[in-house]
């Protein structure tokens, strides 16, 4: 019986890289950015959180991405593509994956789905605070990593599916090349598992760093077993040397317990 995802997509042994890619620029993160600079309290997205597309400049960068894959020798591609369901990760991948010729089928996967807000969706930093004060509140106390917004997901939840997917790829043996396109909170976390971070490790982090669209993150392990080496992080050159615009949405830095 087939499944799809990334269970029937690295079935077969074994992981020896593995490439994280943020999706390109959304139409939420423009709508997201304007919204917390304007002060006001709801963000006007066009679509619920799975639906929301990529902007022109998204576009723009997925294929961008696709010309600098093209680059990578043929036996060093990845054979296994694996993306967020929502809309702006596969497109990414899907823009990409035909940008950079690649014979490989994008596979979607829903442990890989950004974070879930529950009764924060659409709200802005100030909107949380003018309507649901005290979630404000108990955000502040618990931290990013442990607070559950009602209806939502804390980022340890999160983790608990991520921890899935990677150890799919942990118990492989050699040979698979597997890139994951999927979003900036799932990047963070990648790393805190793979790399075995503290909270307060993961939220230094967090609130230094902002997970660029369209960026590359990658792991290897020449040998197919064993703990993960990160080789490289967020990187965006691609975008810069081709003359894409390089884009920063980030989240709420304010992440660690208060």
């Amino acid at each position: 019986m087939e499944n799809d995802g990334m269970t029937q997509a690295v079935r077969a042994p074994g992981a020896v890289e593995l490439i994280l890619i943020r999706h390109g620029e959304s139409q939420g993160n423009v709508a997201a950015t304007e919204a917390s600079l304007a002060g006001v309290e709801v963000i006007p997205v066009p679509a619920r959180d799975a639906d929301v597309a990529l902007s022109r400049t998204g576009q723009d960068q997925a294929l961008a991405l696709g010309k600098a894959l093209a680059g990578i020798a043929e036996e060093l591609r990845p054979d296994a593509v694996v993306s967020s369901p929502y809309v702006r990760a596969r497109q990414t991948a899907e823009i990409a994956v035909e940008t950079a010729h690649w014979p490989v089928t994008v596979r979607t996967d829903e442990r890989l789905r950004d974070r879930e807000l529950g009764i924060l969706d659409m709200l802005t930093r100030f909107g949380v605070e003018q309507r649901l004060p005290e979630e404000a509140e108990r955000r502040r106390w618990l931290g990013k990593f442990y607070y559950r917004p009602p209806g939502g997901e804390s980022w340890a939840d999160v983790v608990l599916r991520l921890r899935s997917v990677l150890s799919e790829l942990n118990s492989l043996d050699t040979g698979h090349r597997v890139m994951l396109v999927c979003h900036d909170a799932l990047i963070l976390l990648c790393r805190y598992v793979l790399e075995g971070m503290s909270e307060q490790e993961l939220l230094d982090l967090a609130a230094g760093t902002t997970i660029l669209n369209a960026s590359v993150t990658r792991y290897v392990r020449p040998d197919g077993v064993g703990p993960w080496t990160l080789d490289s992080f967020n990187v965006a050159d691609h975008l810069r040397e081709q003359g894409v615009e390089v884009t920063e949405h980030a989240g709420d830095a304010s992440v660690h317990p208060q």
